[in-house]
């Protein structure tokens, strides 16, 4: 048997554990007549497992019918992209002749006979629709990474008017925090502000502990102490996975951590650390190397109004670095990144 873990982003591993709450919410409200939202935002920190509840989400409505999913790539004109997309596939294209829609001038189809070419890619998409929602179907369309450029604003601008058209147009985006935020907050673009974000936070350690018990064959208590190693980070809970397939029998956990760190720091931590201001970078140093959690004692060390420090901790938190749930403290919310910035400030 291969390894059931992977440490590659944008795949979907044959191990991992599902988020039922956030996807049944997702998936309900697109499948409602009328749907309560036709948008949903998934950010995150890096690893936290965006694409892999996406691609699930998407999964589950391709295989339904009446469901037609279509991803698009943020660094791609996403218009043409969808139109293509659209005309290709072989349950749609003959509807489209059928309706007689010409897109012959846009490298879409074939001319047809009598008909007036469609020259516009905005107008070619919504008779697209119009035929999809005539056969009673719905389009849901992916966006894994979403940035905030040209071609995604322009591809939401359109969006949010086949919304109003009442076409049955469904959005799918994954992206980090500041990336949504900064194409949420677009002037022209206040439907995505209004749009649902779920944000997403650590997995159960049980369903950790009991998928490590189950793969590994380990008791309760053993598969326990690697799930709090991965503090129900997902893309942790992957690398610690991996490795410990590959080395089971030769190598005990505690023998693998320093391969562990590794790949944590050259896959997500350093590039996490160098999106960071300095002065966040300093808040997350006096809490790593002092170990202290209460925010009163952090802010003296760093010699912060509480004013100043609220900003940096809201920022830190949102970025999925630190947890705020005990009230008067805070603390790392990544494994082992306290190790990372220790050696980092060595």
């Amino acid at each position: 048997m291969n390894n059931p873990f992977t440490i590659s982003f944008g795949r979907q591993p044959l191990r991992f554990i599902s988020r039922l709450v956030e996807t049944n919410e997702v998936a309900e409200n697109f499948s409602q007549t009328p749907p309560s939202n036709q948008v949903y935002m998934i950010t995150g920190v890096r690893g936290s497992g965006k694409t892999v509840m996406m691609t699930e989400i998407a999964k589950r409505f391709a295989e339904q019918n009446d469901w037609i999913v279509i991803e698009l790539s943020p660094e791609r004109d996403l218009l043409t992209s969808l139109a293509a997309k659209l005309c290709s596939r072989p349950d749609l294209y003959p509807l489209f002749v059928k309706a007689r829609l010409d897109f012959s001038i846009l490298g879409l189809g074939v001319s047809v006979e009598n008909a007036a070419p469609i020259s516009d890619i905005e107008t070619a998409i919504s008779r697209m629709l119009g035929v999809i929602r005539a056969e009673h179907r719905k389009l849901l369309i992916t966006v894994d990474e979403a940035v905030n450029n040209e071609n995604v604003r322009v591809f939401a601008s359109v969006f949010q008017i086949l919304m109003r058209q009442d076409y049955p147009v469904f959005l799918l985006m994954t992206g980090l925090y500041d990336n949504i935020y900064n194409l949420q907050n677009e002037k022209t673009l206040t439907f995505l502000y209004r749009a649902p974000k779920i944000t997403l936070g650590p997995l159960n350690i049980t369903a950790v502990k009991k998928n490590y018990a189950d793969v590994f064959g380990l008791s309760l208590s053993e598969a326990g102490k690697m799930a709090d190693l991965t503090m129900g980070y997902p893309f942790a809970f992957q690398v610690l996975g991996y490795l410990y397939w590959n080395e089971r029998g030769s190598k005990t956990l505690e023998d693998i951590l320093p391969e562990y760190d590794q790949y944590l720091d050259d896959y997500v931590y350093s590039k996490i650390w160098s999106e960071l201001s300095e002065t966040d970078r300093r808040v997350l140093s006096v809490i790593a190397m002092s170990g202290q959690t209460k925010v009163s004692e952090i802010r003296n060390e760093l010699g912060m109004s509480p004013e100043s420090f609220s900003v940096y901790r809201e920022r830190l938190k949102r970025k999925g670095v630190i947890n705020t749930a005990q009230y008067g403290h805070v603390c790392l919310s990544l494994p082992r990144l306290d190790t990372f910035i220790k050696m980092r400030m060595e």
